[in-house]
C-alpha cells in the first residue's frame, strides 16, 4: 500500500455503489495492522469470541448457497490464500518472498483450517499473515522516514518505475524490498515536486522552488507515512476478519461478500438512500475525520455551527463521556455519529489547523434523506425550424434503490414514473434514460421499471443452482411512458442497469446508446443475516456477526443469453476512453463466473428500432467524425493506448515537467476552444422527485456566468482558464469592478456523449413521426 493510494483519503459516500441481488451490493473491506507507531513495537491481535464460529458458518453457506456449489476445496484454498495476500499487499512491495515461502503450507490447507474443525474455524493463518504484514509495513514506513531525513533527491536519470505490480515477483529480500520502497517514494516525491513548480496557477509556467520547498514536501510525505501506518495499527479482530472472510467469499466469485455489523448497516443505508444521523459527509484527512459537505436541511446544517473542512475530534452519545476520534478509522467514526432518531450526539469540532476554534456541538439525530441521490430530470427545450420549440426530456437513473428493512418509501421506479409523468405533461417528443455509472440494485425495482415502458412481458429470466429457471415479468396495469426512448449506457453501468437495459433493446423497445458494452454483471445475491446461527459465546461478544451476500442466482435476457461477462452491446457506440481499458468490467475482477445461455422465452417484440438502426448510426457516426469534443475523445484514446502499453512512469524531472506542460497546454487549447463557442440557444429545465408534481415548470438554469478578472492581469480566455483566479461578483457595476474584464463561461461542462444521444434521439422522433410509430403498442 503507498502514499498516493491514501493520500486523499476515502469519502464516505452513503449511496455509493451496489451491485444485483434480490437486495444486493458491495462494500470494500479495510486493511489491517497492528503496531505501535510510537514506540516501534509490534502488538497483539486476538480473534473476537465468535469470530472462529462466524467464519465456519459463512464456509458453510458458501459451499452449500453459492451458486457454483463449489467445496471448499484446496483449490479454493489457494484462491484464498492469494486473495488475502493480495487484500494486504496489493502492490507485492511490503511482503517478502521468504515470507510467501514461509506461510507457503497454509496455501493448500486454509479449507482445513476453516471447515476442519467442529463448527470453528482456525483463524491462526489470519493473525499469522496479517501480523507479518504489519511488521512489514512497520519496515517500510521506517525506512522511508530515514530516507526522508537524509537522502537529498535527485531526478536526472532515464530509471522509469512500474506502475502496476498485480503480477510482479515479490522482492526476494529486505535489500530489494528497500530498493522498491525507495523508488516508490522516489516517484511520490517527484510528484509532489512537480505539482508545486507547474500548476495551473503557474500559468503554464514552471516556478523555481522556494528553499523551503524540500522542507514542505519531505514533511508531507513523512506525515502521510506515518498516518498510514496508523490507520493499519487502528485494525482490530473484527478488521482482520473482514478482510479474511472476504478473501474466502471473492474466490468463489467477486460479488460474494462478508458484511461486519459496519458494512452491512452501510449497505442498507445504500439501498435504501435514507439513514439516521446528523447529515454530514465524512472523509479522513490524516488521520482526522472531516467535514466533506453537509446535507441540505440536516441537523447539522440546521445547527449553523458546522461547515466543510471542520474536523471532528470527538463524539458523545447524550449525557456519556466524550469519546476521541482522532487516527480513529473512518467507519468506526461513522458508527458512533450514527444512531436512533431522536437521540443526542454531541461533536467536538474544530477548524483546520486553529485548535482554538474547539467548541462542541450538540445535535439530535433525525431521518436523513439522500435526495441528491434519487433518480431527477432535466427538460431541453430548443427552437425548431417553425418558429416554435422541440423539447426532449433525460431522466438520470442513478441506481436501482429500495428500501432495505427501514421505513424508507425510497423506490427508483415510483421515482422514475413521478418524472416520467412529469414530462409527458410537458408534451416532451422523446426521452433519454441516463444509466451511465449505475451500479445496480435491487432486481425486483430493475423489473418494475422496465415495465413503466413495457406491458405485461417477460424481463429477466434467473437460474438457480439446481437449474431451476424462473421468469420474472413485468406486470404494471398500464405502460406509464409510451413514446420514443433512448438508454444511455457506459462500461461502468452494471447488474440491474443491465437488465433493464437489456430488456428494453430485446423488445425493440428502446435505442441503445454508449461504451462498447456494460459492465457484465449477470448474478443475483441474497442477504443472509448471521445472527440466527451465531449466538454470543460471552456477554462481550460482538452483538451483529454481520450479513453474508452471496450469489445465489445468474440472470439471463429474455432472449437466452447472459449478460455475465459479455455486459449489453449497445445498438449505437460512440467514442470514448473506457471502450479501451482493460481493468474495467466484470473480466477484470477475479474468479467471475463464466458467460452461458440457455432456451428463451416467447415475448412480442415493438420493432421500433432495428427499421431505423442503419439511418441513426450513419448519422452518428458523421456527427462524431467531425465534432470538436469526440476528436479529443480520440486524442485522449491515442494517449490513454499509448499509457497502457508503457505502464511505467518517468522518474526524471525534465521529462515529468515536459508531459506536464504538454498536458496543460492541450487542455488550455480546448478551454479556449469551448469559451469560444456560441452559447447553445436552449433552455433547460431541473426536475426533481420533489417538485414533479408542482404545475409548470421551474425557472431554467442559467447556461452562462459572469466572472471578473483585473483588467492587466488577464486579456484572454487563455489567461482566465490558465490561472483559475477568478471569482463571481454579485455586483459588476460596482466601483470595485471597475477597471476588471469581465469573462463569460459556460456552466454546463461538455458532455458529448449525451449531446450525441441527444441529437440522435431527434433524429429517432424524426424517423418514428415519418412512419407513424411514434407511441408504443403492445
Amino acid at each position: 500500500m503507498s502514499f498516493l493510494k491514501l493520500k486523499n483519503g476515502a469519502v464516505i459516500a452513503f449511496a455509493a455503489a451496489f451491485c444485483l441481488s434480490i437486495v444486493a451490493g458491495f462494500a470494500a473491506p479495510k486493511i489491517a495492522g497492528s503496531a505501535d507507531a510510537a514506540t516501534g513495537t509490534l502488538s497483539s491481535i486476538e480473534p473476537g469470541p465468535n469470530d472462529a464460529r462466524i467464519a465456519y458458518q459463512v464456509a458453510q453457506f458458501l459451499e452449500n448457497l453459492q451458486y457454483s456449489l463449489q467445496p471448499l476445496d484446496e483449490s479454493m484454498s489457494e484462491k484464498f490464500f492469494d486473495g488475502y495476500l493480495e487484500s494486504l499487499d496489493p502492490r507485492r512491495e511490503n511482503f517478502l518472498q521468504t515470507d510467501i515461502d514461509e506461510f507457503a503450507h497454509y496455501r493448500t490447507n486454509l479449507d482445513m483450517f476453516t471447515v476442519g474443525g467442529r463448527g470453528r474455524s482456525d483463524l491462526t493463518p489470519a493473525y499469522e499473515i496479517f501480523e507479518r504484514f504489519l511488521e512489514r509495513f512497520h519496515q517500510h514506513t521506517e525506512y522511508v522516514d530515514q530516507l526522508l531525513k537524509q537522502d537529498r533527491f535527485r531526478f536526472n536519470t532515464d530509471e522509469r518505475i512500474m506502475l502496476d505490480r498485480h503480477n510482479a515477483e515479490y522482492p526476494k529480500d529486505i535489500t530489494g524490498a528497500e530498493e522498491l520502497w525507495q523508488q516508490q517514494l522516489r516517484y511520490e516525491y517527484l510528484q509532489e515536486k512537480v505539482d508545486r513548480e507547474f500548476s495551473p496557477t503557474n500559468g503554464g509556467t514552471v516556478l523555481p522552488l522556494p528553499k523551503t520547498a524540500d522542507t514542505n514536501i519531505t514533511g508531507e510525505l513523512t506525515q502521510h507515512y506515518d498516518w498510514t501506518l496508523r490507520y493499519f495499527t487502528n485494525w482490530d479482530g473484527d478488521d482482520v476478519l473482514q478482510a479474511y472472510l472476504n478473501a474466502l467469499t471473492h474466490a468463489y466469485d467477486p460479488h460474494t461478500d462478508y458484511l461486519n455489523y459496519q458494512h452491512a448497516q452501510t449497505f442498507k443505508i445504500e439501498m435504501s438512500l435514507s439513514l439516521f444521523g446528523i447529515g454530514a459527509q465524512l472523509s479522513e484527512d490524516n488521520g482526522y475525520c472531516t467535514i466533506e459537505s453537509l446535507i441540505p436541511g440536516g441537523p447539522a446544517e440546521k445547527s449553523k455551527q458546522i461547515k466543510a473542512k471542520d474536523r471532528v475530534i470527538a463524539v458523545a452519545q447524550s449525557n456519556q463521556p466524550p469519546v476521541n476520534v482522532v487516527d480513529m478509522d473512518l467507519s468506526k467514526v461513522v458508527e458512533l455519529i450514527r444512531g436512533p432518531k431522536d437521540t443526542q450526539v454531541r461533536l467536538t469540532t474544530e477548524e483546520k489547523d486553529n485548535p482554538s476554534s474547539r467548541h462542541v456541538v450538540v445535535m439530535m439525530r433525525d431521518e436523513i434523506k439522500l435526495e441528491d441521490q434519487e433518480a431527477k430530470a432535466r427538460l431541453i427545450e430548443t427552437p425548431d425550424d417553425h418558429g416554435g420549440t422541440n423539447r426532449i426530456g433525460v431522466i438520470s437513473v442513478p441506481s436501482f434503490y429500495a428500501p432495505i428493512d427501514s421505513d424508507a418509501h425510497n423506490y427508483i421506479s415510483v421515482d422514475v414514473a413521478k418524472l416520467l409523468k412529469k414530462l409527458e405533461r410537458e408534451k416532451v417528443a422523446g426521452i433519454i434514460l441516463d444509466m451511465r455509472g449505475n451500479p445496480g440494485g435491487s432486481l425486483e425495482e430493475a423489473i418494475r421499471f422496465t415495465g413503466l415502458f413495457i406491458k405485461d412481458g417477460p424481463v429477466v429470466m434467473a437460474r438457480d443452482t439446481d437449474g431451476r429457471v424462473q421468469v420474472d415479468s413485468a406486470s404494471e396495469p398500464e405502460v406509464t411512458y409510451s413514446g420514443p426512448l433512448l438508454v444511455l449506457i457506459n462500461r461502468f453501468s452494471a447488474s440491474a442497469a443491465e437488465i433493464a437495459a437489456a430488456a428494453l433493446q430485446d423488445y425493440g423497445r428502446a435505442v441503445v446508446v454508449g461504451d462498447i458494452s456494460t459492465h457484465g454483471k449477470g448474478t443475483v445475491q441474497s442477504l443472509n443475516p448471521l445472527d440466527k446461527f451465531i449466538w454470543p459465546a460471552t456477554p462481550t461478544a460482538t452483538n451483529d456477526p454481520g450479513t453474508l451476500k452471496i450469489t445465489i442466482r445468474k440472470f439471463y435476457r429474455v432472449t437466452g443469453a447472459s449478460t455475465q461477462l459479455k455486459g449489453v452491446e449497445p445498438d449505437i457506440v460512440l467514442p470514448d476512453v473506457l471502450n479501451y481499458d482493460a481493468d474495467i468490467g466484470e473480466r477484470a475482477l477475479e474468479n467471475p463466473l463464466p458467460w452461458d445461455s440457455i432456451r428463451g422465452v416467447d415475448f412480442t417484440k415493438f420493432n421500433l428500432v432495428q427499421p431505423y438502426l442503419a439511418d441513426l448510426e450513419e448519422e452518428s457516426k458523421a456527427r462524431t467524425a467531425t465534432n470538436q469534443d469526440f476528436n479529443y475523445i480520440r486524442q485522449d484514446i491515442d494517449e490513454f493506448k499509448k499509457m497502457q502499453a508503457d505502464k511505467t512512469a518517468t522518474l526524471n524531472e525534465q521529462e515529468a515537467l515536459k508531459k506536464r506542460k504538454e498536458n496543460a497546454a492541450r487542455q488550455t487549447a480546448r478551454n479556449e476552444e469551448r469559451a469560444r463557442r456560441a452559447v447553445p440557444d436552449e433552455k433547460i429545465y431541473e426536475i426533481t422527485v420533489e417538485n414533479a408534481g408542482d404545475p409548470g415548470l421551474p425557472a431554467p438554469i442559467p447556461l452562462t456566468t459572469t466572472n471578473y478578472t483585473g483588467g492587466s492581469d488577464s486579456n484572454s480566455f487563455a489567461a482566465y482558464f490558465s490561472t483559475n483566479t477568478t471569482s463571481e461578483i454579485s455586483n459588476p457595476a460596482s466601483p470595485t469592478n471597475q477597471l476588471s474584464k469581465p469573462v463569460i463561461s459556460s456552466t454546463i461542462q461538455p458532455d458529448p456523449m449525451l449531446d450525441e444521444t441527444e441529437q440522435i434521439l431527434q433524429d429517432y422522433v424524426s424517423l418514428l413521426s415519418k412512419s407513424g410509430s411514434l407511441i408504443a403498442n403492445q
